[in-house]
């Protein structure tokens, strides 16, 4: 339980972590899982729709006067924009606020933002929209891979939050489907199709919000801001659910830690942490982001480009490739997951870097000399981001998991919109030059500065990475609230 010290009225010692960590999987966990991960679907869902919609856009009849080359870069670029600095914004607020409110007030304005995209009628106000959209994705990144990693057990953690943000390709998958579908002018007509597929998103939103509802505030945020009676009313209620479930739950392991509560961390504390208190796991987390950013600009950018350009494939069937893509995309987390708590972090997390990297300088190889069809190089794509999924989600667990709860929320953001505007940005202004000119030597050049960097990244984990597996938060990376008692 958690009680007030006697050295301080404002200090209190608690082992609400280690009672969420020794807690059994429950139906209490999965309210949070389907809550909280199930956005991503609707990120994936958001960036799968545009980019097979480009070409409809564009078209005479559209209802919108754009142009392909305005939605694969001015629109992508915009929307990453957005999302680095809704990730940067509501960051900050998370660690201010909770996670709670934010993981309301992100989907909300997500919500917003891609209901009005379909009513854009001009090119200004699509990307307005886009920016919209993306600023509510961004903050989810933050608000919600702090609040997951606060509130699922140690021992699961890994393989819980790779397969929540491997969830983003079931989204991809779904938005690949129905781009077949709603890009069918039999079906709906050339200005309407677009508008419904972003309608989608705003139906599955709202489903999201309906059950986010009942998501708890993380207990651990409570109890640094002065609410430890109300931290402790979240752990009871995942006791009695997991007593009811399982019966006697196993005897709480470990100390209780000591906290004062303290004033909001502005960013000056988070700039000194992040650089001078941790500076080999910001290049650790820089390195990861940037890397995954990178290979999958490289990718998955012009994968319909490559596709109509190099091997003839219509235009409206190129979904079909990218469904298997996307589904590859979901296996690498959900079946390497485990492995992450079991071998361990530096192992997986540097094997996925480097083993995807390696795969992809081979795909380059193979492609540059003309070697490969568009079904064998679906399935060279396939087998590189089988692995590349797998360790890019570990690159949002690892800074999650590596820096104190009070800055925990901003980190992410911080990582995310470095690595996101490195990758996200400069990337489709460099890769739409090198895929859209046509030389398959472009091409190529392409894949190998992907494959290049991702696999500098994995080389900087296999040496600088941190063995978190199995291990709470707190042993870590000491709250910076945390008083040591003697």
């Amino acid at each position: 339980m958690t009680d007030l010290a006697k050295s301080d009225a404002a200090t209190v010692r608690t082992d609400v972590p280690a009672r969420l960590d020794r807690l059994p999987w429950t139906r209490w966990h999965w309210r949070i899982v389907i809550g909280l991960g199930t956005v991503w679907i609707l990120d994936g869902l958001e960036v799968t729709i545009v980019g097979n919609m480009a070409a409809r856009l564009a078209q005479s009849g559209s209802g919108i006067s754009i142009s392909t080359a305005q939605v694969t870069t001015v629109a992508a670029a915009v929307y990453v924009a957005g999302a680095c600095s809704g990730a940067l914004f509501f960051g900050w607020l998370t660690d201010r606020l909770g996670r709670k409110k934010l993981f309301m007030i992100t989907l909300a304005v997500y919500l917003a933002g891609t209901a009005l995209t379909a009513f854009s009628w001009t090119a200004w106000f699509f990307f307005l929209c886009r920016f919209f959209t993306g600023f509510g994705i961004g903050g989810e990144y933050a608000a919600i891979n702090s609040a997951i990693d606060e509130l699922i057990p140690a021992r699961v953690r890994g393989r819980i939050d790779l397969i929540i943000n491997g969830s983003f390709w079931l989204g991809a998958t779904l938005g690949a489907f129905a781009s077949i579908a709603l890009l069918n002018t039999s079906l709906f007509a050339t200005d309407l199709g677009w508008r419904l597929a972003f309608g989608l998103g705003v139906v599955l939103g709202l489903v999201i919000l309906l059950v986010r509802r009942h998501v708890p505030e993380s207990p651990r945020w409570l109890f640094t801001h002065g609410r430890a009676a109300e931290a402790d009313q979240v752990v009871e209620e995942a006791e009695r659910v997991a007593e009811q479930q399982t019966g006697a739950l196993p005897p709480v392991e470990g100390e209780p830690i000591l906290i004062r509560e303290r004033a909001p961390i502005g960013f000056g504390t988070v700039a000194r942490t992040v650089v001078f208190r941790y500076p080999r796991r910001t290049t650790l987390g820089l390195s990861l982001f940037i890397g995954q950013a990178f290979l999958y600009n490289a990718i998955t950018f012009g994968y319909a480009v490559i596709l109509i350009q190099s091997f003839g494939v219509p235009e409206g069937h190129t979904g079909y490739y990218f469904a298997v893509i996307a589904i590859g995309n979901f296996l690498g987390p959900l079946l390497l997951g485990y492995l992450f708590d079991s071998v361990g972090r530096r192992p997986m997390i540097a094997g996925t870097y480097i083993g995807s990297g390696l795969l992809l300088f081979g795909t380059a190889a193979l492609y540059q000399r003309g070697a490969l069809s568009a079904m064998t190089m679906t399935a060279c794509w396939t087998a590189v981001l089988f692995l590349a999924s797998a360790g890019a989600s570990a690159a949002y667990l690892t800074v999650s998991e590596i820096f104190p709860l009070e800055t925990r929320a901003m980190c992410i953001a911080f990582f995310y919109a470095v690595g996101t505007a490195v990758g996200g940005i400069s990337g489709p202004l460099l890769f739409n030059g090198l895929v859209s000119s046509g030389r398959p030597s472009d091409t190529t050049l392409a894949f190998c500065i992907g494959a290049a960097l991702m696999t500098v990244a994995g080389v900087v984990e296999a040496a600088i990475g941190v063995k978190a597996e199995r291990r709470s938060l707190e042993s870590l990376a000491s709250p910076l609230s945390a008083v040591t008692e003697g």
